[in-house]
């Protein structure tokens, strides 16, 4: 009964590093006067290509249809009007940038 129980506790340890939750994170910038660059990837550090990566007005029409690149990255010009910048990993995995947080 004893070796079960220091079985299953080893076990707990030894498969817990791969069970930890890793979340999205996106952050924009204006590389220049009219230019938005967003890089995305998740907190454990990987990269994300291939992630849709859309820019949309407040009246729910897409902008910039995109998808980050090998680099993880999306450059678009900066729209004229209001607008949000949705980085969507699937469900759960949803980051929303509001575009007057990006400078």
């Amino acid at each position: 009964m004893i070796c079960r129980v220091l079985l299953l506790t080893v076990a707990v340890f030894l498969f817990a590093p791969a069970a930890e939750a890793h979340y999205p994170v996106c952050k924009c910038r204006m590389i220049d006067a009219g230019i938005v660059k967003c890089t995305g990837g998740f907190s454990d550090g990987s990269k994300a290509p291939g992630v849709v990566l859309d820019v949309i007005s407040y009246d729910e029409q897409v902008l910039v249809k995109g998808r980050l690149g090998s680099d993880s990255t999306l450059s678009f010009p900066r729209p004229d009007q209001d607008f949000y910048v949705l980085f969507d990993a699937g469900p759960g995995q949803t980051v929303e940038i509001e575009h007057d947080s990006i400078k």
